[in-house]
């Protein structure tokens, strides 16, 4: 059989990321999106572009202190040649969809007959996983999905060069993702491939030692990564003390779960692919331990759900893990039942139903919101709602009103207020922006409101 991809493929590909981008756009115009983290990674692009340093104003942290994210830099010749939210999107679902090419190339590379190669690639795209991060704002390591399936298929292959380009590829989109290659590595460590394995988690070492020590503490004032320390701070104080427990002291990993959500979530994560599974499975599935341990530790449940982007690297490790599986039976007809399983989880658990409910609840703004940003400018300094950040993000100055930010409003030099009080947004309360805007009434700041409860006052002294 031909192992390359049909065009065929490569159209549906290009349709469904079409498709995913529409209802991404579609959240965002609905006013569904958030400063955390669509908001920071479109100011970041925009200031990249105009040649600024990349430091967010809502953090007040600079990208690569972020998550170590050089990768995300080639976004500023994209904003250089047109600012516009909509390229973070259009790539997001492009690359989560353009997986299923090496998600092919991994079942031919099986064995597995034509039809069970297009199987793959629906399991694929049926994963709720895949669906729900597409639509929850943005996450620069969905571009490497393409390439964590690709290095496995290098991997299988014997090309090492190619394989271990992907790796770094991958570490240079999220810190996280050395959980990742340690992974990888740890699969390759139990195969005995020594040198692979070295290679990897050498690779993986050095990244981590570059974060924890060098770059972090660089652009963080000493400080290592800002979640290490709130999410696993029973772990350790920074992103290499974790990694460190972890290896030195993996029973520590076990006594800080949640054993009923941890279950449920493992259950939800590996329906769609679990009827696939076989022993010989196992190896690749060895591969996700790692980042396995990191999520069910979170102190935060979002580690833990198929809405956000930390669990997308184990949708690729669990479809190849269905493609082992079926590995031994490659000539078997097309798996209808498989089909009509997958989708009935993808119903169950994908969020396409937000948009007939969650995703209306600020329909009625959406107008007034439109009117309210064509009365600012770039060097406007304004302070939000968290759903309101990604609509105007690409200035210098930007930020929501969450405590913090409220305490120091009049001490910052925050010009414009653009606030709901009735819908505060996350991160927020109606008494915090209901008292900004009686402060600013007071401070003779000039206000307008729209019948939506929208409130815009810019200070006297400012230009509109």
């Amino acid at each position: 059989m031909n192992r390359r991809p049909p065009a065929r493929l490569w159209w549906t590909c290009f349709g469904l990321a079409l498709l995913g981008w529409g209802l991404a756009a579609s959240r965002h115009w609905l006013l569904q999106s958030n400063a955390y983290d669509l908001g920071l990674f479109d100011q970041w692009a925009w200031l990249v572009s105009h040649g600024l340093p990349p430091i967010s104003s809502m953090e007040e942290v600079h990208l690569l202190a972020d998550h170590g994210a050089w990768m995300f830099y080639w976004t500023g010749l994209l904003y250089w040649f047109h600012p516009s939210i909509q390229w973070l999107f259009a790539s997001q679902a492009l690359a989560l969809s353009l997986t299923a090419i090496p998600i092919w190339m991994l079942a031919a590379q099986a064995g597995l007959n034509r039809r069970l190669c297009w199987f793959s690639c629906l399991l694929w795209w049926l994963q709720p996983l895949v669906f729900n991060v597409n639509l929850f704002d943005f996450h620069p390591e969905t571009w490497v999905m393409p390439g964590l399936a690709l290095a496995i298929w290098c991997q299988r292959q014997q090309r090492f060069g190619g394989w271990l380009l992907l790796l770094v590829l991958m570490l240079g989109c999220r810190d996280g993702l050395v959980l990742v290659t340690l992974g990888l590595s740890l699969s390759l460590l139990i195969q005995r491939r020594w040198h692979w394995a070295i290679a990897g988690a050498g690779l993986s070492g050095v990244w981590i030692l570059l974060l924890s020590k060098w770059l972090y503490p660089w652009f963080r004032n000493g400080e290592g990564p800002k979640a290490a320390g709130r999410m696993f701070s029973h772990l350790g104080d920074n992103f290499g003390d974790i990694l460190y427990t972890l290896v030195s002291q993996p029973w520590l990993a076990f006594t800080h779960i949640d054993v009923g959500g941890g279950a449920f979530y493992l259950l939800v994560l590996v329906l769609p692919t679990l009827p696939f599974w076989r022993r010989r499975s196992l190896m690749i599935l060895s591969a996700a331990v790692p980042l396995l341990l990191v999520n069910l530790n979170a102190e935060s449940s979002s580690y833990r759900t198929l809405i956000h982007h930390y669990s997308l690297p184990l949708a690729v490790l669990s479809v190849t893990a269905a493609i082992d599986g079926l590995a031994l039976q490659p000539r078997r007809a097309f798996p209808w039942k498989g089909v009509i399983w997958a989708v009935m989880i993808w119903v169950a658990l994908a969020k396409p139903w937000f948009f007939t409910g969650p995703y209306l609840n600020r329909i009625n703004m959406v107008g007034d919101a439109q009117q309210a940003i064509s009365k600012l400018t770039t060097k406007d300094r304004v302070l939000t709602t968290s759903y309101f950040v990604p609509q105007i993000s690409q200035r210098q100055h930007i930020a929501f009103a969450k405590k913090s930010q409220s305490k120091q409003a009049f001490n910052n030099n925050w010009n414009v207020f653009l606030l709901n009080p009735s819908q505060p947004g996350w991160g927020s309360k109606r008494r915090i922006q209901t008292d900004l805007l009686r402060q600013a009434k007071d401070r003779n700041w000039t206000c307008q409101n729209w019948d939506s409860g929208l409130e815009l006052c810019r200070k006297p002294d400012a230009k509109s």
